[in-house]
């Protein structure tokens, strides 16, 4: 059984493999056409994918800069004629300007234009080859530095730096920065100045005869943005300059540029902080011109409070200065204006002694006082600092003696001619006080009321005349 199943499929398979062999050698054929047909689709992607991609490793026939083949460590065309450098800024923003430190902090682009024949490619459409900061170490680039106390280049998220190269070697390199550099600010005329500040640069290594370096526009080379804003300053030029420096041991450099500006103070802040308390406490210290002399308490304490307040003002406003060895404007100012408050208590002073010293010399004269006005004018001096006019204090001490003499008789006699009396004497004295307030104010109460706001606002027309 086992042998004739064995035989059947030897059979089978002696039918079979003539024809299985046949179809093989047909479908040959078909699979060597289908293998060449995508070989030759593989080889037109892979060329159309290096005409699109040119940052592939293999070597390129075109647009390809030879930096291998060259020595980027010497300047372009070294050994001839200087490497002119063109130069523009684009002025970002101007971050803080500092008086006590005296100096500012600015942001801006920095390119330079020079031509290098080394980086130069052949090139069917004519455009730049555009480059991050990895190439800036294999070629040759200006090495421009700043008189400055601190600069930084920006790299978030990477290095603000960018590199362009034409076909025909012209070579634009832009950069971002930020430098603090000084600024000599005058004070001489603060807060109603004006200044001018200018930032420094130039080649390190390379003088006259190996680099120039020159604004690329002229004046036009410095721009700015709009919205430029400072708390403190308004912006009122930009100007770009240019000039030649020597160095005992290195020789001439033509190629210093400068960026310089000029800034305007804003006084609205002083005049608010400032100037226009200073007129009020000048202004309330001439009050005690018009109190009665014989208060001697309240003229004291008022310019003494005045004058502690001017201190104060002073103290506030040279804590935000630098320690300086001249005088401003506003220590003119404020310097004037202690003044004013100081005299006025030295008015009072030459008030009070001189009426002193005229109440003497009458109390002198009469010499006919009774023992109980001359007890109560020692005790009113006590009290107020100053004796007392010798009339209108012996009339009014008199009237005050009838009056308690009347009151104490009418209490006993309940005469209603008494109480008469004693309205009557009440109404001529309260009429009479405003003519006493008057003849006792001194002659130097009377012209400092004239005279100290008339010397003030001359001197407030010269200051702002001068000044301004």
């Amino acid at each position: 059984m086992i042998l004739a199943s064995q035989s059947f499929f030897t059979c089978i398979w002696i039918t079979l493999m003539p024809h299985a062999f046949a179809a093989a050698e047909i479908m040959k054929p078909h699979q060597r056409y289908c293998s060449s047909v995508k070989q030759t689709r593989d080889s037109k992607q892979e060329t159309r994918m290096r005409k699109d991609d040119s940052t592939k490793v293999w070597p390129l026939k075109y647009e390809q800069l030879h930096i291998e083949d060259h020595d980027f460590a010497m300047r372009p065309g070294f050994g001839g004629s200087p490497v002119p450098v063109g130069t523009d800024v684009q002025i970002e923003s101007i971050d803080s300007i500092s008086e006590i430190n005296m100096g500012f902090t600015m942001t801006f682009y920095l390119r330079h234009y020079w031509k290098d024949e080394r980086l130069s490619f052949p090139s069917t459409t004519k455009k730049s080859m555009t480059f991050g900061h990895r190439l800036i170490r294999k070629i040759w680039v200006t090495d421009i530095f700043f008189h400055s106390k601190r600069s930084f280049t920006h790299d978030m998220t990477m290095e603000n730096i960018m590199l362009r190269v034409q076909p025909d070697g012209n070579v634009l390199f832009s950069l971002r920065i930020t430098v603090s550099a000084m600024c000599f600010i005058d004070f001489s005329r603060f807060p109603l100045d004006t200044q001018n500040c200018s930032l420094e640069l130039e080649s390190y290594a390379y003088n006259e005869e190996d680099l120039m370096l020159y604004w690329k526009h002229g004046n036009k080379s410095l721009n700015t943005d709009q919205h430029i804003f400072l708390s403190q300053f308004s912006i009122e030029d930009f100007s770009a300059s240019s000039g030649f420096i020597f160095y005992s041991s290195t020789g001439w450099y033509n190629s210093r540029l400068f960026i310089n500006f000029i800034l305007r103070r804003h006084i609205f802040f002083f005049t608010l902080q400032t100037y226009f308390p200073a007129v009020l406490i000048v202004i309330l210290s001439w009050v005690s011109f018009w109190i009665d002399r014989r208060a001697a308490p309240a003229r004291v304490s008022l310019g003494i409070t005045m004058m502690l307040t001017m201190s104060t003002i002073i103290s506030g406003m040279t804590a935000s200065m630098p320690q300086l060895s001249y005088i401003t404007a506003m220590d003119v100012y404020l310097g004037v204006s202690s003044l004013f408050v100081f005299l006025s208590i030295i008015e009072y002073a030459a008030v009070n002694y001189l009426t002193t010293v005229e109440e003497q010399k009458q109390l002198r004269k009469t010499g006919k006082i009774s023992g109980i006005y001359n007890i109560r004018a020692v005790q009113a001096m006590a009290f107020d600092g100053c004796y007392h006019d010798s009339e209108i204090d012996m009339n009014q001490t008199s009237l005050s003696l009838r009056s308690e003499e009347d009151s104490i008789c009418g209490k006993f006699t309940g005469s209603p001619s008494a109480d008469s009396a004693q309205i009557k004497r009440r109404k001529s004295r309260g009429g009479h006080g405003g003519r006493v307030i008057l003849e006792n104010n001194h002659v130097i109460d009377t012209y400092s009321r004239i005279l100290f706001p008339i010397v003030y606002i001359i001197f407030n027309l010269f200051y702002w005349g001068v000044y301004v």
